[in-house]
C-alpha cells in the first residue's frame, strides 16, 4: 500500500505530516508535526516509549495502533485531533477528553461537549493536504451510525427447497380431514333427523291408537288408565241437542261439549240405535227414549250409559234450524249428495241441494240437507250430515256472548227450564270461538248392531271426548232378535233393524233369503212366546205370522221378513 506524504509541502516549509495509522478503510492517517517537537515526535512504528504505553494505558488503545508490535505490550498512544474517522470527540489540545470514553461509532454525549462530527471531519481535513476519504463519503453524505447489539436482529431462514411439497401436502391432508369430520356431521344430522320422524311417527300413532282406544292392555271403560284419569280430570260443559223433524215425524241427537282444559270444542253425533236404559229399568233406544221419556229421562239416560254430567236440553225443531241459519247470514257446507226439493210436484225438477264443495245454503237448504237420508241409507250418514249444519252454524254465529244471546233470544222458542237464553248464548257464543280457530271437531258415536258401545272405538271417544265411562245396558236384559230378509228389497234389513231398535229389541242380522210371500217369526222356549208376538207387532206383521220352532244361533225369536212386510215411518 502507498503511504499517501506530500514532500512538495514540507519541502517548502510548510508544517510536517507524519503517518499514525490506518482508517477502518485502509487510508493512512496524518497527523500535523509541530516544530518544536519534530525531532521528538518522528514517527517509529516499531518504537516501544514509557509515554505512549502510559498514555495508552490512561486512554485505551486507538486505531492507530501498530500491527507488528510484541504481543504483551501495548501500542503507542497518537493524537486524533487532526483526523478521527469515526468522529470521537476530542478537546482542543489535539487529544481525547480526559474522563471521555472511545465511541467508535461517532456517538457524543452532553457531557463530552464535542462538537457534531461534521464539523470536525472539516476541520480536520482542511489540515491534512491532499487526504482522500473513501468514496462513498465523497458521493452522498454519510449516514449517522448506530450501536447495535447481537439481540437486536431477527434471522430469517431461507426456505427449504422442499417447502412448497410440504405445504401442498398439509393443505391436501387438512382438506381431506376437514372432508371427513364434515362428512361425519352430516352423517350424524341425517341420523338424528330420522331419529326425530320416527319419533313423531311413533308418538302419532300411540296417540291416535290411544284417542281410539286401540292400545293393548286398556279396559273397555278406560279406568285403570292413567290417561284415562287425565282425561277424566277435564274440565267440560256438555249440552244434548234434539233435533226434531216435525213433517219426517224422526230426530237427530248430539252432544256439543267445550273443553274448557284443552280449549276444543266437538260435537258427538249420537245414533238412534244407541241402547239406553228407560225409566222403568228395561232397555230402551235413543229414539224410542226421546220420544217416550222426554228430554229429563233422556238426559239421565244418556249420563247413565256415557258417564257424563249434561247440564242441559237444547230442542231444536226444524223450523228454529231455518230461522238459526236466516239469522247467522246462511252458512257453508261441503255437501254430499244432491237433496232434492220437498216441496216439488214433478219429477226431474232441479235439486234443492247441489252436491259440492263449499255450497252455500239457506235456512230451508240446510235443513233440508240435515234432516235428509237417500232411500237404503243409514241414519248415521243422515246423522251427519245434520252435525255439518251445527259446525257451520256456530262459525257463523257472533262469538260475544251477549250478541250470541240476542240471536237465541230472536228465535223466540221455549227452551228446557234446565237452559236460560243467556245459559245457551254465552255456552254457544265459546263454541263458536273454537270452531272459528280451528279447534272444533266431529265424531260420531259408534254402536254395534244391538245399539252397544263397542269397547274400543266406543267407549275410546266416551272416555277421551267426553270424559266419562261407557256403561251399555246388559245386552241379555234385551230380547235379541234375528231378522233374515226374504222380500227382496234390500233396504228392508236396515228398515226392520231401526224399527226394532225402537223398540227395545236387540237386533241380530240374519242375512239375505230366498224370495217369499209371508214372513214368520219363530220363537224356541214357551217363555219366549210373548216376545215373539211383541215382535211381530212392532214390526207390523199379523199374529197369525207366530209360531213355535227352531231360532237362530243364540237369538231369543227369529224373523224371516217376507214380500208382506209393509216397513213403517221409521
Amino acid at each position: 500500500m502507498n503511504d499517501r506524504y506530500d514532500a512538495g509541502a514540507a519541502g517548502h516549509g510548510a508544517d510536517q505530516y507524519e503517518l499514525v495509522g490506518y482508517d477502518e478503510y485502509g487510508q493512512p492517517v496524518y497527523r500535523q508535526v509541530r516544530p518544536q517537537q519534530a525531532q521528538q515526535q518522528t514517527y517509529d512504528p516499531y518504537a516501544q516509549q514509557t509515554q505512549q504505553t502510559q498514555q495508552t494505558q490512561q486512554y485505551g488503545q486507538g486505531y492507530g495502533y501498530d500491527p507488528h508490535a510484541q504481543q504483551g505490550t501495548q501500542p503507542p498512544a497518537y493524537d486524533y485531533g487532526a483526523y478521527d474517522p469515526y468522529a470521537t470527540g476530542s478537546h482542543q489540545g489535539g487529544g481525547p477528553a480526559p474522563g471521555t470514553a472511545h465511541d467508535p461509532y461517532g456517538q457524543a454525549t452532553a457531557a463530552t461537549g464535542r462538537q457534531p462530527r461534521a464539523e470536525q471531519t472539516a476541520q480536520q481535513t482542511a489540515h491534512i493536504p491532499q487526504q482522500a476519504g473513501p468514496a462513498h463519503d465523497q458521493e452522498a453524505p454519510a449516514e449517522p451510525q448506530r450501536d447495535y447489539h447481537t439481540e437486536q436482529f431477527a434471522f430469517v431462514e431461507e426456505p427449504d427447497a422442499n417447502s412448497e411439497d410440504v405445504i401442498d401436502w398439509l393443505k391436501f391432508t387438512e382438506n381431506r380431514t376437514e372432508r371427513r369430520e364434515e362428512a361425519r356431521r352430516r352423517s350424524r344430522s341425517r341420523f338424528v333427523a330420522l331419529a326425530v320422524v320416527l319419533a313423531l311417527v311413533a308418538a302419532g300413532g300411540v296417540g291416535y291408537l290411544w284417542y281410539a282406544g286401540k292400545l293393548p292392555g286398556l279396559s273397555s271403560d278406560g279406568s285403570a288408565t292413567g290417561s284415562a284419569t287425565a282425561a277424566g280430570a277435564q274440565k267440560r260443559d256438555v249440552i244434548v241437542v234434539h233435533l226434531h223433524d216435525i213433517k219426517g215425524d224422526g230426530t237427530a241427537t248430539a252432544l256439543l261439549v267445550d273443553n274448557t282444559t284443552t280449549q276444543r270444542g266437538t260435537t258427538v253425533l249420537l245414533p238412534n240405535s244407541l241402547a239406553l236404559t228407560s225409566d222403568d229399568g228395561t232397555t230402551t233406544t235413543l229414539a224410542k227414549s226421546v220420544e217416550d221419556d222426554g228430554s229429563d229421562g233422556t238426559r239421565d239416560a244418556l249420563d247413565t250409559v256415557l258417564g257424563t254430567d249434561i247440564e242441559g236440553t237444547w230442542r231444536l225443531d226444524t223450523p228454529y234450524l231455518q230461522n238459526l241459519v236466516d239469522l247467522v247470514g246462511n252458512i257453508d257446507v261441503d255437501t254430499d249428495t244432491d237433496v232434492p226439493d220437498p216441496t216439488a210436484k214433478k219429477k226431474g225438477t232441479a235439486p234443492l241441494v247441489n252436491k259440492g264443495r263449499d255450497q252455500t245454503l239457506s235456512g230451508k237448504m240446510a235443513v233440508a240437507y240435515a234432516t235428509y237420508r237417500a232411500p237404503g241409507e243409514a241414519q248415521d250418514a243422515q246423522l251427519k250430515r245434520f252435525g255439518q249444519v251445527l259446525q257451520s252454524v256456530l262459525r257463523k254465529l257472533s262469538s260475544d256472548p251477549q250478541a250470541a244471546t240476542t240471536t237465541i233470544q230472536t228465535l223466540q222458542q221455549i227452551l228446557d227450564p234446565s237452559l236460560t237464553d243467556k245459559d245457551l248464548g254465552t255456552f254457544l257464543a265459546g263454541l263458536s270461538d273454537l270452531a272459528k280457530g280451528g279447534d272444533y271437531k266431529t265424531d260420531l258415536l259408534p254402536v254395534r248392531s244391538d245399539g252397544t258401545l263397542s269397547a274400543r272405538t266406543g267407549a275410546g271417544i266416551v272416555r277421551n271426548v267426553l270424559g266419562g265411562t261407557a256403561k251399555s245396558p246388559d245386552k241379555d236384559a234385551a230380547v235379541s232378535v234375528s231378522v233374515q230378509n226374504a222380500t227382496g228389497v234390500k233396504d228392508n234389513t236396515e228398515k226392520a233393524r231401526v224399527v226394532l231398535l225402537n223398540g227395545g229389541f236387540t237386533f241380530l242380522e240374519g242375512g239375505t233369503g230366498t224370495a217369499r210371500a209371508t214372513s214368520e217369526v219363530v220363537y224356541a222356549d214357551a217363555a219366549d212366546k210373548a216376545n215373539a208376538t211383541e215382535v211381530a207387532k212392532t214390526l207390523g206383521l199379523p199374529a197369525g205370522s207366530v209360531t213355535k220352532g227352531k231360532t237362530s244361533g243364540s237369538a231369543d225369536v227369529s224373523v224371516v221378513l217376507g214380500q208382506d212386510y209393509k216397513p213403517s215411518s221409521d
